[in-house]
């Protein structure tokens, strides 16, 4: 597999547009792979696959078909008032009608260090926050300050479909190393120490997991990344669901809990998921200063500032208390025990109860090669196109996260929406026939 990953997709021509008239001219049909229209460092990356998804299931309900959707990864709650009115009264402030530092509003990145220090105990200052357009641009940035071509990263995998594609951009090879139900997807030391090559250069780490819910315990997080400080590798921790843990689990912040990776760590976060802001697009990375500066760079000719009055609102949003959040992650709790519930009532389908995030990832290898309803389903991919076409729910396929097999839910949407959708996928597989 991890060869599988190491290879580059191609673009053939014949998938190349056309020209307007309809047919490419024989002069670009002859031209060499360096003159093709689109590069081959975006050509062989992959849409995002749960966008994909969601973008889908919201054509079908425009076009009238009540689609009911489990892909999206988004708080199906408002954001709080007090946010929008922030945002409100920095449209009026004109200074916010001007360009702004790239890094970010200086007293943003101030308040993002003090509620840094107030929600994991991670003490760090203002000159190592950089701001960015969400937590997608935080990771991008930080493995294109980091990586050079040939590096090898280490992904645990189920993954979040955007780590190796990122990876990939800058230029570097993503390397999965596989945890199942079995572990709680869960990866151990000795799985990474069996990835690990010279040129391994980094770890992603994740924890509240997308897409499996999967929350490591202080001990796990502190032997990988006493593992990760004894091969001097950099470690992008991925904090974005820090607030999302349920039952007896509970967060901890890897550099917190192994303060030997501190000089070789970027913590990236963001306000989509704790605070109902995924529109607003604001995330933020925590590195050393260097790694901050470089990354600032980048970014001063990439995208400029973030939009002000988003970073406005995101101020608000982090300043404040996190009342709305608690009453957010009960309900994400109560969801979370119906779906694991319903879902395991379903012959063939095996559904761990995650400890974090807003996403169960149920096996549902004992399905495939049955026949539903007259078709024959032999993948996961196959799976999650039958729910949609049939039962109009629509699920994203493990292909997406490295693992065949298996399906992500989201139970961030309506409680009455989510028992139908779930009662949906009984019926329907109900009709299983091995």
């Amino acid at each position: 597999m991890k060869e599988e990953m190491r290879q580059s997709r191609t673009t053939t021509t014949s998938a190349l547009p056309t020209s307007p008239e309809g047919a490419a001219s024989s002069d670009r049909a002859e031209r060499p792979a360096s003159r093709r229209r689109i590069s081959d460092r975006v050509a062989t990356i992959a849409e995002s696959a749960t966008l994909a998804v969601d973008a889908k299931a919201k054509a079908l309900r425009r076009a009238g078909r009540p689609i009911i959707s489990f892909g999206s990864g988004e708080p199906d709650f408002p954001t709080p008032a007090h946010v929008v009115e922030a945002a409100a009264a920095a449209c009026g402030d004109r200074r916010h009608h001007r360009y702004s530092a790239s890094n970010g509003l200086p007293e943003l990145r101030e308040a993002l260090a003090a509620k840094t220090l107030r929600d994991s105990g991670y003490r760090v200052d203002a000159s190592q926050v950089i701001v960015t357009n969400g937590g997608k641009q935080a990771i991008y940035q930080a493995f294109a300050a980091l990586l050079n071509p040939g590096d090898e990263v280490i992904v645990p995998a189920p993954y979040w479909p955007t780590y190796p594609e990122a990876i990939r951009l800058a230029g570097a090879i993503p390397v999965p190393v596989f945890a199942d139900e079995s572990t709680g997807y869960r990866v151990t030391v000795d799985q990474l120490q069996r990835a690990w090559t010279k040129n391994t250069t980094m770890l992603v780490f994740s924890s509240p997991a997308n897409p499996t819910g999967a929350v490591y315990g202080h001990e796990a997080i502190r032997a990988i990344g006493n593992w990760a400080a004894e091969n001097d590798l950099w470690v992008i921790s991925d904090e974005i669901y820090e607030h999302m843990v349920y039952g007896e689990a509970e967060f901890h912040s890897l550099p917190v809990v192994t303060p030997a990776v501190r000089d070789r760590c970027v913590v990236v976060n963001g306000v989509a998921k704790s605070y109902a802001m995924p529109g607003w697009r604001v995330g933020w990375a925590i590195a050393p200063p260097d790694v901050v500066a470089a990354m600032t760079t980048l970014q001063s000719h990439a995208t400029s500032n973030v939009c002000n009055i988003a970073q406005a609102a995101t101020l608000a949003a982090v300043s404040g208390s996190l009342h709305t959040v608690s009453v957010m992650r009960a309900a994400f709790d109560r969801r979370r025990q119906t779906i694991v519930r319903m879902l395991n009532e379903i012959e063939g389908v095996n559904c761990p109860d995650p400890d974090g995030a807003f996403y169960v990832y149920p096996s549902v290898k004992d399905l495939l090669g049955w026949r539903i309803r007259g078709r024959r389903v032999t993948t996961s991919l196959d799976l999650a196109a039958l729910l949609l076409d049939e039962a109009e729910v629509a699920v994203v396929p493990g292909e997406a996260f490295g693992t065949p097999g298996y399906l992500r839910l989201s139970y961030a949407l309506h409680d009455d929406d989510l028992f139908e959708g779930v009662c949906r996928i009984q019926r329907l597989l109900a009709d299983a026939e091995a």
